[in-house]
């Protein structure tokens, strides 16, 4: 088998560029992340899987991970398949001088593009090294082999497998991740867009009282007509409501006062006077049995209401 990369087939589908993520854009990142990564196969590489669970995967991988390298500070790629979380890690000083690298063995982590299955054995040689990435087939376990060329390739060609060769110009690319990096970025990431708020709510402030006052200096001159139009219409309507007031309470008064007159020469009594809300007059007094209706000018059109009262006087009502 050559050391050699072999040639892009031409009928295959193209390498992806390396994209920023939606963190890289949120942290101003974006111009820090290249369109292209280097293909690296580190020596001290490690494999392995964990169990899957949701929302925690990758904090079970970094922890998988810091024991399997002896250090916090680790890069790692992870897939999930089948209840599993399948890595690989490297001691993040492993890549000091290749900071814009991956590993090509990534992409055959299930769900990534070179991964066909579990039977089929994955190589990737670089600078007379190689890997090989394989499940056991009796205890499903991911094991990975690194080595030199000459050592690693005849002992995995013994393997009774399939092989696929990673093309790294081909396979699509599985940038590292890193645990502090990530913190870093999430907290540059909030501060911008802290910052960003900020700077928006107080755009939008300013935008309001800036149409506020343009609004108030144009609408002014029409509130304080309207303002002088309303006050005028109030003023008129209170004089005429007190005007009307004024007329229809003398009026009564004038009206009550006629009928105390003409009761108090009948030796009768006024009991009851009522201005109700349509306007009409209610009223009722006591007078002598002998009371006729013709009596007085000013009981004209009243009539007797019900039978002699305690003091023998006769209540009668009238309604002018």
């Amino acid at each position: 088998m050559s050391d050699s990369v072999a040639a892009v087939d031409a009928g295959a589908p193209a390498q992806r560029p390396n994209k920023p993520s939606m963190l890289d854009r949120a942290a101003g990142d974006t111009a820090r992340v290249p369109a292209t990564l280097t293909p690296v196969l580190p020596h001290e590489l490690v494999a392995g899987s964990v169990p899957a669970v949701i929302g925690l995967e990758e904090s079970a991988v970094w922890n998988a991970a810091v024991q399997a390298c002896g250090t916090e500070r680790v890069h790692y790629v992870f897939t999930v398949e089948s209840g599993r979380c399948w890595y690989l890690a490297v001691p993040s000083a492993a890549l000091a001088s290749d900071p814009d690298s991956w590993c090509p063995l990534a992409a055959a982590l299930p769900g990534n593009s070179e991964y066909w299955d579990k039977e089929t054995v994955y190589l990737y040689e670089h600078e007379g090294q190689a890997g090989a990435l394989r499940w056991d087939p009796e205890t499903g376990r991911m094991q990975l082999f690194l080595g030199p060329s000459r050592t690693i390739l005849p002992r995995v060609q013994s393997l009774d497998a399939n092989f696929v060769t990673i093309n790294p110009l081909m396979a699509q690319l599985v940038p590292w991740r890193n645990k502090d990096l990530r913190t870093d970025q999430l907290s540059r990431a909030a501060g911008r867009i802290l910052l960003y708020s900020g700077l928006s709510v107080t755009l939008i402030a300013l935008a309001l009282m800036i149409v506020t006052y343009l609004a108030a200096a144009l609408l002014q001159p029409q509130l304080e007509n309207a303002r002088s139009k309303v006050d005028t219409a109030t003023n008129n309507l209170m004089t005429n409501a007190s005007t009307a007031l004024e007329s229809d309470v003398f009026k009564h008064f004038n009206r009550i006062q006629e009928l105390l007159d003409a009761l108090y020469g009948l030796k009768g009594t006024l009991v009851r006077y009522e201005v109700k809300q349509d306007g009409s007059v209610e009223w009722e007094a006591l007078v002598p049995p002998a009371y006729t209706a013709g009596s007085s000018e000013a009981l004209r059109g009243s009539a007797p209401v019900g039978g002699v009262e305690k003091d023998g006087r006769v209540r009668i009502r009238g309604t002018q």
